[in-house]
């Protein structure tokens, strides 16, 4: 249950920076595979610049989920607004920056391109933004930490919808804006103006979510007793709560292989989607902008009114394992290569993902309990992090390979997480 004091702070400031950041992220998403190709790259280059966001989330993520444990959840989600807003700036840069070829590679397995100097900035400035990149779990960790256990699943459900609203604008900005005299670098420099105001966001109107946070920089004895007025008493030293300790947990290490695969299964698709639009479709960046915001409005209907209305009918588990099925059809669709196929897959992945996602999220927060919240989102963020890196990169080597294949092995992934997720129905859930 939600801390006495905490229960009364709005959700509504987050969903907004969370709307913000999601609107500069998907900016890009429209063009930044135009833009790889530019400067050299193809697609396994493509999946490598997107995987420098996890490899470096993978070091950041569990580092900033504890420390918003200890020191508060506003100042860490400032540390990495402000990281994101320092990424976009990188970003910006590399626009402008000569088309300077470093090394011309021909690999009958890896395909032909050439490192350049552009390319170098993308991959930093992606890098950069991982490292402070733990907006994500730090952001799930101050949901648990305001909500009641019963309304968990539709409160991760508006997370999602402020997330796609954003992915709605920003793909629809991005394909308004390219299409100007400045092409790309307009984009970018209103991603920038973006992230500034949900620096300024956090900063103004997003409250602390934590009766109980450390001064000392090294507290000695530490637990977050949100319920219990008077803060702190001594419990398991935070500093000592590792990876080994979380694992032990009931059922999140079977939890962490279901967070991995689907993660493993989105980013070999979010990979190969991008290339294939481009390359078999032959969709433009104002094409490709649509349908991500189309995509987004079916997922803002899904996760908000039809998931409100179903979430109270029935459990996670089942809108799990409903959704995981519905998912990996909509990958099987996409192999077939038809635009129309295509539209028609949007929809089955808005409502697979819409049921799944936030019941997931729904799920480890109540089993992770009142004092491991920013704990348990970081290491599952590690999790999300090498499933990223390994669907992100493999996903490129895949299409390269095999073409629209690569949703076949996304397809394959799901339908584990599916046959994992019957498992879910053991659960007991009702004591958290």
């Amino acid at each position: 249950m939600a801390g006495k004091g905490t229960k009364d702070i709005s959700i509504y400031p987050l969903l907004m920076v969370n709307f913000i950041g999601s609107m500069g992220l998907s900016l890009v998403l429209p063009f930044l595979i135009f833009l790889v190709v530019r400067f050299g790259g193809n697609a396994l280059i493509y999946g490598i610049i997107s995987s420098m966001y996890p490899v470096f989330q993978l070091i950041g993520s569990p580092l900033l989920g504890r420390w918003s444990d200890i020191y508060g959840r506003k100042k860490v989600l400032f540390l990495s607004q402000a990281g994101t807003l320092l990424s976009w700036i990188i970003f910006f840069i590399a626009l402008f920056v000569p088309v300077v070829a470093l090394k011309n590679i021909n690999s009958g397995i890896l395909g032909s391109f050439v490192i350049t100097i552009p390319l170098l900035l993308l991959f930093i400035a992606r890098g950069f933004d991982g490292l402070t990149g733990g907006n994500v779990s730090v952001s799930n960790a101050y949901i648990a930490d305001i909500t009641e256990d019963k309304d968990r699943s539709k409160n991760f459900g508006k997370m999602s919808v402020s997330t796609n609203l954003g992915f709605i604008v920003g793909p629809s900005l991005a394909g308004l804006l390219s299409v100007t005299i400045y092409g790309e670098a307009l984009p970018v420099l209103a991603a920038i103006l973006i992230s500034l105001a949900g620096t300024i966001m956090i900063v103004l109107y997003v409250p602390e979510s934590r009766r109980c946070v450390s001064k000392s920089k090294v507290p000695k004895h530490f637990s977050t007793m949100a319920d219990k007025p008077g803060g702190c008493v001594d419990s398991t030293p935070l500093q000592k709560q590792k990876f080994r300790d979380v694992m032990k947990l009931k059922h999140i290490p079977y939890m962490f292989l279901i967070y991995f695969l689907i993660f493993l299964g989105f980013n070999t698709f979010y990979t190969a989607f991008p290339v294939h639009a481009a390359n078999d479709l032959q969709w433009s960046i104002a094409e490709l902008g649509f349908f991500f915001s189309f995509l987004s409005i079916l997922l803002v209907i899904v996760e908000g009114p039809v998931l409100s209305y179903v979430s109270k009918r029935f459990s996670d588990p089942f809108l799990i394992i409903s959704g995981s099925l519905i998912l990996g059809s909509n990958f099987v669709l996409l192999a077939f290569g038809s635009t129309l196929l295509t539209y028609v897959a949007a929809i089955f992945f808005a409502v697979g993902n819409g049921f799944m996602w936030p019941s997931i999220q729904s799920i480890l927060s109540k089993l992770a309990g009142k004092d491991n919240q920013g704990l348990i989102q970081g290491v599952s963020g590690s999790f999300m992090s090498i499933a990223s890196i390994l669907g992100l990169i493999g996903g490129g080597f895949i299409y390269e390979l095999m073409g629209r294949g690569a949703f076949i092995v996304s397809a394959l992934i799901i339908y584990i997480v599916f046959v994992l997720a019957l498992h879910l129905r053991s659960f007991d859930l009702s004591g958290e």
